[in-house]
């Protein structure tokens, strides 16, 4: 190519930089999958977000089970600990492998049974099934590192870096309906943040 060893490696490590390229020890340095990303002024649940961007999304797992709360939970439900409430698991991405793994736990309040379809959006559901609707998310947004658990459900090596969300969504009357925690693959995914100044 006419250009110096030095140049090359500089223009390789810009692209690594940017997310272009991905650069592992032991296997050397690929072209990057193109990366999932999600605004945060988007009031969408996943699946509609998804579809909206053309986006195929499959289900690898979908667990449901009626679990105790535990302290923050019930806080934030502001209901008791020995209420039960119920808990939804999904493992969610492209067609050829999961990027994202959610754990939602909803209020007693809004009436989900369990037996609702959740190939259909979680929002759609809650509104046209259950008249809730999701009107406020507070968001906490944070970089760990994956327990096993999370690695193997998502396929990277344990203590990998994920994005780790923690969701508190609300009714129209500002009350909370659900907590939610979204564990997104580091390589796969992106969080875009959009804000004025007024």
């Amino acid at each position: 190519l006419a250009i110096s060893r030095t140049t090359l490696r500089q223009a390789l490590n810009k692209l690594v930089y940017e997310g272009l390229l991905l650069r592992k020890k032991g296997i050397g340095t690929k072209v990057a999958g193109a990366s999932v990303s999600s605004k945060s002024n988007n009031w969408l649940s996943f699946s509609q977000e998804m579809q909206a961007r053309g986006i195929p999304i499959r289900n690898f797992e979908l667990h449901i089970s009626w679990v105790n709360p535990d302290e923050q939970i019930a806080n934030f439900f502001e209901i008791s600990t020995d209420k039960k409430i119920l808990k939804l698991e999904r493992l969610r991405g492209r067609p050829e492998g999961p990027f994202v793994f959610f754990v939602s736990y909803f209020h007693p309040r809004v009436g989900l049974t369990g037996d609702e379809d959740f190939k259909r959006p979680l929002y759609e559901i809650l509104e046209k099934d259950h008249s809730t609707i999701a009107n406020l998310s507070k968001e906490e947004i944070s970089a760990k590192a994956a327990d096993k658990n999370i690695a193997a459900r998502l396929e990277i090596e344990p203590g990998g870096p994920i994005l780790f969300r923690k969701r508190f969504v609300y009714d129209q009357g500002d009350r909370p309906i659900e907590f939610n925690l979204g564990y997104y693959r580091a390589d796969s995914f992106i969080y875009t943040i959009e804000s004025r100044r007024e």
